[in-house]
């Protein structure tokens, strides 16, 4: 089984990144199945019930989140009955959606894969523990199938290394999201069964400061002031990670990164976008 998992989509351009090329990624990898952070698709922050559904009409089969998918009030109701949409886990239980599902790959042999979504805690939100949310998750889904992949939604670096470190051995994949930068990291830890990387990175922009215009970063960062948010348009790319996985075990064959350049995206205005940073 191949897993290609994409960094965060960031706005317009990344969605565009998808339709144009992301049929061809995947024929190129023969990918199985495609997961997506699609937290920041909505003018770069946050998710919208039609940004989502592009993604999917794309070619992405799972879409997961993290800290801003409850920026726009209308995903709400999309969370809640759509299987392929998952919030982090350990949001309090009486959040709307879902924090993993178990899904049954037709087109592989009816071979089944649980992704799990979770939030790290450092400089984010105040959630539940995601090291003990997850234990709880793998009593579940281990039941259904040993192919577990784990979007580790996280800020800081070492979160996301003690993450892999704790579920090595107990899944197939732990992916690192959330900083839009792409780690040189990728590997096969120790015990040769789960794949790691600390940030698959981003689909977008890469003039830009993580996906904005780079200039209103750095009159952010000079002179301590909100700064209008916009999402940047040039030097596109689609950053994410390839994951070979034995369907029958659950373990980790090869993890390799990706790096592709899209060019000449009509990058036309969203109505998404948020106007402040």
């Amino acid at each position: 089984m191949k897993v290609l998992f994409l960094g965060d989509v960031i706005g317009k351009p990344g969605r565009n990144a998808l339709k144009k090329k992301l049929g061809q990624l995947i024929l190129q990898n023969e990918a199985d199945i495609v997961i997506a952070n699609g937290e920041n698709s909505a003018g770069g922050i946050g998710i919208s019930e039609r940004t989502c559904k592009e993604m999917f009409d794309s070619g992405v089969d799972i879409v997961t989140t993290g800290n801003h998918v409850f920026k726009k009030r209308e995903i709400y109701s999309m969370l809640e009955r759509e299987t392929r949409l998952l919030k982090p886990a350990n949001y309090p239980p009486d959040t709307p959606g879902r924090g993993y599902n178990v899904y049954e790959i037709d087109r592989i042999g009816g071979l089944k894969i649980a992704v799990i979504n979770l939030c790290g805690r450092v400089f984010i939100d105040y959630l539940d523990c995601p090291f003990r949310t997850v234990n709880r998750i793998l009593e579940y889904v281990r039941e259904e199938t040993p192919v577990i992949i784990v979007d580790m939604h996280a800020e800081v670096t070492s979160e996301k290394v003690a993450m892999g470190w704790f579920l090595n051995g107990r899944v197939s994949a732990v992916i690192g999201t959330h900083t839009h930068i792409q780690t040189a990291d990728e590997r096969i830890l120790p015990g040769d069964s789960t794949a790691y990387i600390t940030d698959v990175g981003m689909v977008g922009p890469r003039d830009s400061v993580i996906g904005v215009k780079k200039e209103n970063i750095i009159k952010k960062f000079i002179s301590g002031m909100p700064q209008k948010f916009t999402v940047a348009k040039d030097d596109i790319w689609i950053n994410g990670a390839l994951i070979e996985i034995d369907g029958k075990s659950g373990k980790a064959e090869a993890i390799k990164r990706i790096n592709f350049q899209v060019d000449n995206i009509n990058n036309f205005s969203d109505p998404d976008r948020e106007s402040n940073y």
